[in-house]
């Protein structure tokens, strides 16, 4: 009969670890596709208050405005911040998993 530290131990070595790579790429992807999808959606839609809220972005994204210009750079720093942030979640989720491995 299995005790439930054998049983934790078998989960644990069937939990897969996550390519942080990857996880990057997916997120520089989505995050930078995004932002310029929603740019131009902006831009071509045009209106009197166009984009007040994505305007913002120009605090955190130096040269970013809702414009044809601003979606390329929304592009590129997007992919950044999602690129970055991807590979952190695949760096932090592998290492945590290590620790739970290491400590049954």
């Amino acid at each position: 009969m299995q005790t439930i530290h054998d049983e934790m131990r078998e989960v644990s070595q069937v939990v897969v670890r996550l390519h942080a790579t990857v996880l990057a790429v997916v997120g520089a992807v989505v995050t930078g596709m995004g932002l310029f999808i929603i740019t131009v959606w902006l831009v071509l839609t045009g209106g009197a208050q166009m984009g007040v809220h994505l305007q913002l972005l120009k605090h955190y994204f130096i040269g970013y405005s809702v414009s044809w210009s601003g979606s390329l750079l929304g592009l590129w720093y997007g992919a950044l911040t999602g690129g970055v942030m991807g590979w952190s979640v695949g760096k932090i989720y592998n290492g945590v998993l290590l620790m739970r491995q290491d400590r049954f």
